[in-house]
């Protein structure tokens, strides 16, 4: 009585009289959405891994991996500080440096060598305290690190050059299941033997460590496509909806920025430098040739901003504040008319109590909108709050300028390439056309009843074609297979017109609400 799954049995060629028992596969016929709110950040830090994609869900976890805020330009951190502000919790943070970038190192009585394990000033804080075990005649090793967790390695035993052995062995490789190898440091033996002797031993009084960001560039950020990838070619594969490379000013990479977004179907944050005027943005976009839904071009009125880190007020680039909100909003959102929080002020608008305060004129609006340009300002439509002004990308197509088509769009299409694969390799007959025809009208249904979809007429938004009608016998039977899917946005409520007309002699007519019975 064989058992086998569906598909494996020829059950048009048995012989042997049996019962043969086939395992069917549950119909799937669902699509569940990608995530929309990954937002991908390359620029500087302290600490941590280069060219690695880090996963990033608060300040707290970046502190742990690439240490704290710097107060300086293409600082990761200050992009992820601003964007978490506006509710962004889901990062993948790569850091880039110029390739000067050392680790501290440190001494320990000339037998073992620590050092940092990643490159950075950072590494410069870290302490090795050396004292006695929990057990008799056995040492323990504490390393530290301000904002983490110490490390401990207890009870290492020995004399002589056998105990730095068993040291470097704790601390590369652990002592036991709960104690693995360290996360902060590696350690070298040199081979003398001296007695180990009680005490502190800061990286401090060792070789520094440094960040290697005096050099970095945005073409630094931009990075490198072949293995191993670097900088924004990092993020390949992430899964991002979002991306920023941290102060990326220079208009001569933001081309490549389009292309990466492109073949990602990420939304990418570009800004202009700070304190530009609005004629030379302009001319710059133009002469950039940036003009591509894929990307979303902010303003150079870089913002003020209150660094907690180092309390000092701070101008930093847009970047951060507007990915960070389009991070916390529904693909089909708009970041128009929606408060940021964290700005004190912009380099146009002023402090508060400077005295310099000035704001955007309807003909400065107009002027950067068109030119694909959008900028954060206040007020907003909305009331006297910080916000987005215009919600538009950087395309000048009317029909796609917006960030809910940019959005909306990378995701059903990320949505379709990570789920629509299952059905290749199938054979094309009726019932696949049907169960693709089916697998899609249940995505976008979904879609609809959770108000992503909508019509203002209450029509179907959406239509499926996934027969012979384009399937001809012609083409399948090379094996291509075609579904044809139209998906209705909802547009963005831009410009409203209330029209009012008052007076005496004005005649009001009403409208008559038909009874329900």
């Amino acid at each position: 009585m064989p058992i086998s799954a569906q598909g494996a049995l020829n059950t048009t060629a048995l012989i042997v009289p049996d019962l043969y028992v086939q395992i069917v596969a549950p119909q799937t016929l669902l699509l569940n959405g990608v995530p929309t709110d990954i937002l991908g950040v390359v620029g500087t830090a302290s600490w941590g891994p280069v060219g690695e994609p880090t996963i990033i869900g608060s300040m707290s976890d970046y502190a742990a991996s690439f240490g704290p805020v710097a107060a300086h330009k293409y600082d990761m951190g200050t992009q992820v500080a601003t964007a978490v502000q506006q509710g962004a919790a889901n990062f993948r943070c790569v850091r880039v440096t110029d390739g000067t970038d050392t680790a501290s190192s440190v001494a320990l009585l000339g037998a073992v060598t620590f050092t940092a394990l990643y490159t950075g000033s950072l590494g410069n804080e870290l302490t090795l305290a050396l004292s006695a075990g929990s057990a008799a005649n056995s040492w323990r090793l504490t390393v530290t690190l301000p904002g983490l967790s110490p490390e401990v390695f207890d009870n290492i035993n020995g004399s002589g050059a056998v105990f730095w052995n068993n040291l470097a062995k704790a601390v590369n490789i652990g002592s036991g299941v709960l104690r693995g190898p360290s996360r902060l440091v590696v350690a070298s033996v040199l081979g003398a033997s001296a007695a180990p002797v009680a005490g502190l031993y800061p990286f401090s009084a060792g070789t520094p460590g440094s960040d290697g960001s005096t050099a970095v560039s945005a073409a630094s950020l931009v990075g490198s496509d072949t293995l191993p990838r670097l900088g924004m070619y990092a993020l390949r594969g992430q899964g991002c909806a979002l991306a920023l490379l941290a102060d990326a000013d220079d208009a001569t990479q933001w081309s490549v920025q389009v292309a990466f977004g492109l073949s990602e179907s990420i939304y990418m944050i570009l800004t202009g430098p700070a304190g530009d005027v609005i004629s030379n943005a302009v001319a710059t976009k133009a002469s950039a040739g940036l003009d591509s839904y894929a990307a979303k071009m902010m303003f150079g009125d870089w913002i003020y901003w209150y660094d907690q880190t180092n309390a000092v007020t701070r101008l930093v680039s847009p970047q951060g504040f507007v990915a960070g909100r389009l991070a916390n909003l529904s693909p089909e959102q708009s970041s128009l008319n929606k408060p940021l929080y964290g700005v004190i002020g912009t380099q146009k608008s002023g402090q508060p109590g400077a005295g310099t305060a000035t704001a955007y004129a309807t003909a400065d609006f107009s002027a950067l909108l068109s030119a694909g340009i959008d900028v954060i300002a206040n007020p907003q439509p909305g009331g006297a709050y910080w916000g987005v002004r215009g919600g538009h990308n950087a395309s000048s197509n009317a029909a796609t300028n917006g960030d809910n088509y940019t959005r909306l769009t990378n995701y059903i299409a990320q949505t379709l390439s990570s789920g629509m694969g299952k059905y290749v390799g199938q054979l094309v007959n009726v019932t696949l056309f049907q169960n693709i025809r089916a697998t899609l009208l249940a995505f976008l249904n979904g879609l609809l009843s959770q108000g992503l979809l909508g019509s203002t007429d209450g029509s179907l938004p959406f239509a499926v074609v996934c027969d012979t009608s384009n399937n001809p016998a012609s083409r399948t039977g090379l094996g291509y297979v075609q579904a044809d899917c139209q998906v209705q946005y909802q547009a963005i409520n831009e410009k409203f017109i209330v029209n009012v007309q008052g007076g005496q002699t004005v005649q009001v007519s009403r409208q008559s609400v038909p009874a329900i019975t």
